[in-house]
């Protein structure tokens, strides 16, 4: 694919800056109706299958995170999520962007990510209301 037809992509699918790639399994954990749906459909574009959901029973290439200030604790839900992974995994932390309802200090989720073992590669915005931050799991 051309430069120009990769921005393209960008541009009509959110999801395309993500890195997400044929083939691979996400699994999507904190699906609520306040979800970001153009971002979901463009991402199963793009893997070409369906996102799993929290009941999948096998590790995933990518977990897909949403999360609220009022959904609980940040580290306990990140610690979850990486024993969902494949080795060499990441996390995409979707959170509230600033002033939204459930918006989380981008200190907070620096400091649950630093406590679960993660470090953070990249936040960018994902969808009109939320912000994305890729966590790299640790090396096993």
């Amino acid at each position: 694919m051309s430069a120009t037809a990769d921005h393209a992509e960008e541009r009509t699918n959110p999801a395309a800056r993500l890195g997400f790639e044929p083939g691979q399994v996400v699994q999507e954990i904190g699906y609520d109706d306040d979800v970001d749906f153009d971002l979901r459909e463009g991402i199963e574009s793009i893997i070409g299958q369906d996102l799993v959901d929290e009941d999948y029973d096998d590790v995933a290439d990518v977990v897909l995170l949403w999360f609220r200030d009022e959904d609980g604790d940040l580290t306990d839900a990140l610690v979850d999520a990486i024993g969902l992974l494949e080795e060499g995994g990441q996390i995409w932390l979707l959170t509230p962007k600033t002033g939204r309802d459930g918006y989380i200090e981008p200190s907070d989720i620096n400091d649950a990510a630093q406590t679960a073992g993660l470090s953070q590669t990249k936040s960018i915005s994902v969808a009109k209301d939320w912000v994305g931050t890729r966590l790299g799991t640790p090396k096993r």
